[in-house]
């Protein structure tokens, strides 16, 4: 392995770290919530189940190990982000649907 190999394997699993603990926090403060009673419910509309942080980040680490980390990047500040957990909720079934194609010749 050369050295900027080294560095780009260094340099994304930093990237996965920094994920996790932003996913961390996120999961604290949605506890926090709930044991102050302030927890948000959704509306009782029982339409398609909401997508969670945590399953577009284990699509968007896939692609990343794959290889397609600035790709994952691109697509995350094409969102208007500047890393994945700061995505509008809203926008993941998007966003998704646009880091699957991700690699797939078309």
């Amino acid at each position: 392995m050369t050295n900027e190999e080294t560095v780009k394997e260094i340099a994304q699993l930093l990237h996965t770290a920094a994920d996790a603990i932003c996913h961390a926090a996120d999961q604290l403060n949605r506890m926090a919530k709930k044991e102050n009673g302030s927890e948000v419910h959704a509306s009782s509309n029982k339409q398609t189940p909401q997508l969670t942080l945590e399953e577009v980040r284990k699509v968007a680490a896939d692609k990343a190990r794959q290889g397609f980390t600035e790709e994952v990047r691109s697509l995350i500040q094409k969102y208007g982000a500047d890393k994945l957990s700061s995505i509008d909720a809203a926008q993941y079934e998007a966003f998704l649907k646009e880091l699957e194609v991700i690699g797939h010749a078309g």
